[in-house]
């Protein structure tokens, strides 16, 4: 029978819990990770004995698995934000790097600049080590005001781009579009699975168009400062049906804007179909993975899927749980 265990390092402490999965004084440990989160998380609970004493800056490495093979896979690297203590335990929080993005405000206009130069000068800004930023669309300019975080502009270029912004399991920036996955990790019916929901909702529409405010498509990107009334030269189109606008400032040019309507209409479809599912420990699951189902009675089902969230838990009563969230990558 596997053993969960852990190993869960907190500034130079180091709890190991290899030899004795129950020796720890740490009663419930909790990892969610998500792409529609700002921030992925920690959280512990550990009784009130020994001398150690978790304080909040203390960098904290994260690393799941089970004793009886000496297997663990780092699941998260962040940094404690919050010790609450109590008469008998101590509940501990934490956050993922994009914490400090959320606490980064800039200034500044780029000009002729992709939005991977962009993502990589705020995350230097932030002090995030970037893995992956990859280009995206190209803007005659782009303002990034500080009435919001560093990261919150991140996610709105990564939503033009068709892209995916997160903070990967070893505390670096990944920005880059979804494609297959980077891992798949098959779930089997009566094997893997311990529970699972699904939910099919219609699509929000069938078409969509996106548009920016000037003529930098018909008059060349130096007519990026201009304001427009006449749109048919930098609209972007994609799709039919029923019809979606969407306007965004930064969308000059005629490229861009049918690169947002790509990513938007891709976002539509693949919401159509989302999910949970929960099995036992899966530390090897990462965002920017994918999964496939297999020998489930409903055939639509035995396909691939992304992974949108993942969230880990071991208590002393429960024992070690994954439970993932995903959506369609199929999107016809």
């Amino acid at each position: 029978m596997l053993k969960p265990a852990y190993k869960l390092t907190i500034g130079r402490k180091l709890i190991d819990t290899t030899d004795e999965p129950k020796a720890s004084t740490v009663v419930d440990l909790q990892v969610v990770l998500d792409l529609d989160t700002p921030a992925d998380s920690f959280t512990f609970v550990m009784g009130n004995v020994g001398s150690f004493k978790p304080a909040r800056d203390d960098e904290t490495k994260i690393e799941l698995g089970y004793a009886d093979n000496g297997g663990f896979k780092q699941v998260m690297k962040g940094k404690i934000v919050a010790v609450e203590p109590n008469l008998t335990t101590t509940r501990v929080e934490g956050f993922s790097g994009a914490d400090a993005l959320l606490r980064t405000f800039v200034n500044r206009t780029y000009e002729s600049k992709t939005a991977g130069a962009i993502v990589r000068d705020l995350a230097d800004k932030a002090r995030i080590t970037v893995a992956t930023a990859d280009d995206g669309i190209k803007f005659p300019a782009y303002v990034i005001d500080g009435r919001r975080s560093a990261y919150l502009h991140m996610h709105d270029l990564a939503e033009l781009c068709g892209f995916d912004v997160y903070i990967n399991t070893e505390g670096k920036l990944v920005f880059e579009k979804f494609l297959s996955g980077k891992t798949v990790h098959v779930f089997e019916f009566a094997k893997h699975i311990v529970a699972l929901d699904v939910d099919r909702t219609p699509p929000l529409a069938g078409l969509v168009e996106a548009f920016g405010e000037s003529p930098a498509g018909s008059r060349g990107e130096d007519a990026w400062p201009w304001i427009t009334t006449d749109f048919s030269g930098s609209r972007g189109t994609s799709g039919s049906g029923a019809l979606l606008l969407r306007e965004r400032p930064a969308l000059r040019t005629k490229e861009a804007a049918g690169t947002a309507a790509n990513a938007a209409l891709t976002n539509i479809n693949r919401r159509t179909l989302r999910g949970r599912v929960k099995t036992f420990g899966r530390p090897e699951v990462k965002l920017g993975d994918a999964i496939r189902f297999r020998g489930m009675a409903d055939n639509s089902l035995n396909t691939f899927f992304q992974v949108r969230s993942v969230s880990h838990r071991i208590t002393k009563v429960g024992g070690f749980t994954t439970v993932v969230g995903f959506r369609a990558i199929q999107t016809a």
